[in-house]
């Protein structure tokens, strides 16, 4: 049914747990009536499946007195629906309502009469006015992920217009009233179970929502429900844990989420909002992971920067480093200090790092001779995309500042190496980061979705996707 089409957009929904999300969703009336479109197809395949039981009856006519009558292999052959909404109600959940729908069928008559005269042949109903009302509850399961059950649901048929075809068709039609009158209630009893069976139908569907999804060997990212919906008149506000976990160690984060909400646009059928704790959790993942870090050699530098990783050009710049390891090759570690600190600003994404620099010789026999630490603290700007439901970014330095954690040469005078570590940044340690930031972590989703006319928007404390989607199946 229609509205079932349109329940995968409103799939991302709730039990309760904590506090503040990580990830809002908003579901806008243009997302319903897009699910409503959608559905129309399937909820009349799925209504001219119903079954309509034979049944039989005795009847007074005049002028022949009492008639035995059956009717057999009564079946659907052309439906419509004229007329279809969808709407939210307040605290509640989904309303589908159809109106003006029309059915007709097709069957078989046997009659008995004067006890032993029989006669049969086949019939034509066309049925009018059928509306139903379905009220849709979503709720989460044990696993976090949504459940759909019908709620309230009627159904009614305005008419039911019998014509019998061969035989003495002419006399029968004289009681096809009370024929009509059965039939519409069959009709009735069966629509409102045939919705709710196709509610049911649709929670394999749902099963699909990513609520833990896998980024890469390091980190999963959870989308399970941490409230429930949040329904009112406009929208529909879904709310999402929107952590990121080391896989197998769910270990939560040192830092809460912070409280935010959505603006009021409704251009888009969707918008998913993620607030900083989502990639503030990231960072505390991957640096638990002891990943945040990465030796830098002098192969990894283009050949065409005069910055060399040697002694012989740190050498220039702090002579005892020449005078006690000449002519040597080096390496360093960037090593993560602390966890980095994302920050969302009006159009404006940035993060802020702390790190170590330690420096090395490497001496003919491979051994590794320190030189020293720095402080590093960095704060680079990102660019944001989507593509293929995962959110990628590309990162850029703005400013760096060294301070000297520790010598092993004497002391120097540490900005003398600010153009220096700036190049490793720059030709090493960005875009080996940006390779992997480049990949993505993937954003909740429901089977077979694509996102299309694509916005990104970065405001106060999160980042918001506006989108429209699609469902290839």
């Amino acid at each position: 049914m229609f509205l079932l089409k349109c329940l995968p957009l409103v799939a991302l929904i709730a039990a309760a747990f904590s506090a503040n999300p990580g990830v809002k969703i908003r579901l806008t009336q243009k997302g319903l009536e897009y699910g409503r479109q959608l559905g129309v197809a399937s909820l009349l395949e799925k209504l001219k499946t119903a079954q309509i039981p034979d049944f039989s009856g005795k009847e007074r006519v005049s002028p022949i007195g009492k008639v035995q009558y059956s009717l057999t292999n009564i079946h659907i052959v052309n439906l419509g629906l004229p007329q279809s909404s969808i709407n939210l109600v307040p605290g509640s959940g989904v309303q589908l309502s159809i109106s003006n729908a029309f059915i007709n069928l097709r069957g078989n008559w046997r009659v008995k009469y004067l006890r032993i005269i029989k006669d049969s042949g086949s019939l034509d109903v066309n049925v009018n006015g059928l509306s139903i009302s379905q009220t849709i509850a979503i709720k989460s399961d044990a696993t976090g992920k949504p459940e759909a059950s019908s709620a309230a649901c009627s159904a009614s048929v305005s008419s039911a217009k019998v014509k019998f075809h061969g035989g003495a068709s002419w006399l029968y039609n004289l009681f096809s009233k009370f024929i009509d009158k059965a039939l519409r209630k069959a009709l009735e009893k069966q629509m409102c179970p045939l919705v709710a069976k196709s509610i049911a139908d649709l929670n394999p569907r749902l099963k699909t929502l990513n609520v833990l999804a896998k980024v890469d060997k390091y980190a999963e990212i959870e989308y399970s429900m941490v409230s429930s919906p949040q329904i009112s008149q406009p929208a529909i506000d879904l709310n999402l844990k929107g952590e990121f976990y080391n896989i197998g160690r769910h270990q939560e984060a040192p830092f809460p989420a912070p409280a935010f909400s959505l603006p009021a646009q409704s251009s888009n059928m969707i918008y998913i909002a993620l607030s900083s704790f989502t990639p503030n959790s990231a960072g505390f993942v991957y640096n638990n992971a002891g990943v945040l870090s990465m030796y830098v050699t002098d192969d990894m530098i283009p050949r065409s920067s005069p910055i060399r990783l040697s002694t012989s050009t740190f050498g220039f710049f702090i002579p005892q480093i020449a005078q006690r390891f000449p002519n040597l090759m080096m390496k360093m570690l960037v090593k993560a200090d602390k966890n980095p600190v994302v920050k969302f600003q009006p159009n404006v994404m940035t993060v802020d790092a702390t790190a170590t620099a330690t420096a090395y010789a490497i001496q003919p026999n491979g051994t590794l001779s320190p030189l020293f630490v720095l402080n590093v603290d960095s704060s680079v700007s990102s660019q944001m995309s989507v593509s293929d439901l995962k959110l990628a970014s590309r990162i850029t330095l703005n400013k760096m500042s060294l301070s000297l954690g520790t010598s092993y040469v004497g002391d120097f005078k540490v900005n003398s190496l600010d153009n220096i570590l700036q190049v490793i940044l720059k030709l090493v340690v960005i875009p080996t980061v940006n390779v992997q930031l480049s990949k993505g972590y993937p954003l909740p989703a429901l089977g077979k979705m694509k996102l299309v006319n694509t916005q990104l928007q970065i405001m106060q404390d999160y980042l918001m996707i506006g989108t429209d989607v699609q469902f290839t199946g």
